[in-house]
């Protein structure tokens, strides 16, 4: 008679948690991370300071929204998150660190999942309270100027939400565009030609239906996101935010399905 024993079960098994830790600790360990997190937050905030120091009463932005005169930086900000989402993805096929990463989690796409969940956390973090501290420290030279504003105004705190989202989200697109194209140069060019340039050569052509178009694009619903009051020729802040959320994740499941079907 055959005695069975109990296999002993794999000291190790592929977890979300698990794999989310290993992305973490891949992400904050890189010094390309603290270069281009620090690099944002240094733009933002000194953008920031710089607009509320030199602002005087009744110039030329006296009607541009209070959120995004003080957080003009973001546009800077959002190059530095841009390159960073690339680099998190296109940059393990740089270094051939990829392999390595599939090799332990060979269902794959719990790897791309782990990496856009750390990524948008942590950009998320870092750039809301980043709006936050910016907002509040230009308002010390705003506050008896006709910008003057509180985070109790109405819509204040949406849009300082709606930045940090904005910056997320568009660095998620740029994040599946480098897990899309493997590479990181090739994705750098393909955010810069279809995501900043393509809008403003369609918006050169005389259509009204592609004029409404180009307001659903990711630069201009990210514009959309970051203002306390609602700015002409553009959507409000709820279909922005759709806009922007189904241009991101179209890219990710784009980057998806090439990470399944194609060899690394």
């Amino acid at each position: 008679m055959t005695t069975t024993h109990p296999t002993a079960p794999p000291p190790y098994r592929i977890t979300p948690p698990r794999v989310l830790r290993a992305e973490w600790h891949k992400l904050r360990s890189l010094r390309s991370t603290w270069v281009t997190v620090i690099s944002a937050v240094v733009m933002v905030l000194g953008v920031g300071l710089i607009m509320g120091a030199t602002y005087t009463s009744g110039g030329g932005d006296a009607d541009v929204d209070t959120v995004v005169l003080t957080l003009y930086g973001s546009l800077l900000g959002q190059l530095c998150l841009v390159v960073l989402g690339i680099l998190t993805t296109a940059g393990e096929y740089a270094t051939g660190m990829i392999r390595s990463s599939l090799t332990a989690v060979p269902a794959r796409l719990p790897v791309l999942w782990a990496k856009a969940v750390v990524f948008a956390a942590t950009v998320f973090t870092v750039m809301l309270a980043t709006s936050v501290v910016t907002f509040a420290a230009a308002q010390a030279f705003l506050h008896d100027t006709d910008q003057a504003a509180s985070f109790t105004d109405s819509g204040i705190l949406r849009a300082l939400a709606g930045n940090a989202g904005a910056l997320t989200l568009m660095g998620l697109l740029a994040l599946g565009l480098g897990a899309l194209l493997r590479s990181v140069p090739g994705a750098i060019g393909a955010f810069i030609g279809g995501v900043m340039i393509l809008p403003e050569i369609l918006g050169m052509l005389p259509y009204d239906a592609v004029e409404r178009a180009i307001r659903y694009f990711p630069t201009q619903a990210a514009g959309a996101l970051g203002s306390a009051t609602p700015i002409p020729g553009t959507i409000s802040p709820g279909p922005a935010l759709l806009a922007l959320s189904l241009w991101a994740g179209t890219t990710l499941a784009g980057a998806a399905l090439t990470l399944k079907r194609r060899d690394v």
